[in-house]
């Protein structure tokens, strides 16, 4: 940070809001200003206060609820956007002091930070960092700019039952980013949270509380059942609409897809289908055809590194009537192979089709949208 002394003689590169350390410092200190701009809204009775919450990044921003029953409406978010605005205008330097873990947990607990107070109960290392913007304090883990006249460019906008705070996005960090609703992952994220508070886990403070009682074990059963209602739940989806033949699931490298295929067809035979789980990994070109990154080295995240057309004409086939045979990619050699796996789907026959890309229409363009799901 800024604040900091040189000590030694070295080399010094200056970061700005265009750098990932410089951007997640513009977001993380936004953050800090917007909470500052609603504790100055909302009162300063500890006790009585009423709180926000930042739940998660959607898009372009943060989505954030008030702790109480009532929405949010437009009167009370344009107070907290111009207080939010009267602060940056005012450049008030965001101050940065070292204490002893113990006194930390004392003052999180005067603060009514209970969240924090038990996750510092927990802390291994003696310091910790706090920052403050005047009189209000508060725990952040990473760099903050140094006033809060760095802080210009934010839009604060109703959502669903809170408010997103809008930034600008790392490649144009003097515009604040357009918001687009995706639905679909903000009802993943709000579920996720739902897990956590029926589970007893919404903090990591709390899920400490839970390793050291010993009760991890049953904790990832819960979970795992969970899952496992919430996998049969899109079964029975499945199987009621007996006009789709192809499931897509999409996710990135090592996020479970081939697992959840799998159990997915588990839960799909349970309900009297024939799924056939099928990876598009197993649609790579060969290695010596595969596309490069910006270092030389073999890139498979890309689309490129497919044979989409190939992809395309098995699927069409099978859904066809016809019979196919599959391929399987040798990640030793590099090479796609077929060892006589032969498919043809009949009327319960379902295609279970995971892959980086499965969601995205250039992979899947023969495919007719009626088959899909």
């Amino acid at each position: 940070e800024l604040r900091k002394t040189v000590e030694k003689d070295c080399e010094i590169h200056f970061l700005t809001t265009a750098d990932p350390i410089g951007n997640d410092t513009y977001r993380r200190s936004l953050c800090f200003l917007f909470i500052k701009a609603f504790h100055d809204i909302s009162g300063h009775d500890l006790k009585h206060r009423v709180r926000i919450r930042v739940h998660f990044t959607m898009g372009p921003g943060f989505y954030c609820t008030v702790d109480k029953k009532e929405k949010p409406d437009e009167t009370f978010l344009a107070k907290v956007e111009a207080r939010m605005r009267e602060l940056a205008k005012m450049a008030i330097p965001i101050q940065k002091r070292c204490i002893d873990t113990g006194e930390a947990v004392e003052l999180f607990h005067k603060y009514g930070m209970y969240d924090k107070e038990r996750l510092f109960a927990y802390r291994r290392v003696s310091k910790v960092n706090l920052y403050s913007i005047n009189e209000f304090e508060d725990y952040f883990y990473g760099y903050m700019v140094p006033d809060t006249g760095y802080l210009k460019y934010f839009d604060l906008i109703l959502y669903r039952d809170g408010m997103m705070l809008l930034l600008p996005e790392q490649k144009n960090p003097e515009q604040v980013a357009e918001f687009h609703d995706r639905e679909k992952l903000f009802e993943v994220l709000d579920e996720t949270e739902s897990w956590g508070r029926q589970l007893e886990v919404p903090t990591v403070g709390a899920l400490d509380d839970v390793i050291c009682e010993g009760k991890a074990s049953e904790l990832i059963l819960m979970q795992e059942a969970l899952m496992e209602k919430k996998i049969g739940d899109i079964a029975e989806q499945i199987a009621s609409r007996p006009d789709k033949k192809i499931v897509m699931i999409a996710g990135p490298s090592s996020s479970g897809k081939t697992t959840f295929s799998h159990r997915l067809s588990i839960q799909l035979k349970a309900k009297g289908l024939k799924p056939h789980p099928i990876a598009v990994d197993n649609y790579f070109v060969n290695r010596v055809d595969s596309p490069r990154d910006e270092n030389g080295n073999y890139n498979y995240e890309v689309l490129e590194c497919l044979d989409v057309a190939l992809f395309n004409q098995n699927m069409t086939d099978l859904l066809a009537g016809k019979t196919v045979e599959m391929p399987e990619y040798n990640f030793v050699k590099g090479q796609r192979e077929y060892h006589g796996d032969f498919l043809t789907l009949g009327p319960d026959d379902v295609l279970v089709i995971e892959g980086i890309h499965c969601l995205n229409e250039k992979l899947s363009y023969a495919l007719p949208r009626k088959n899909r799901r």
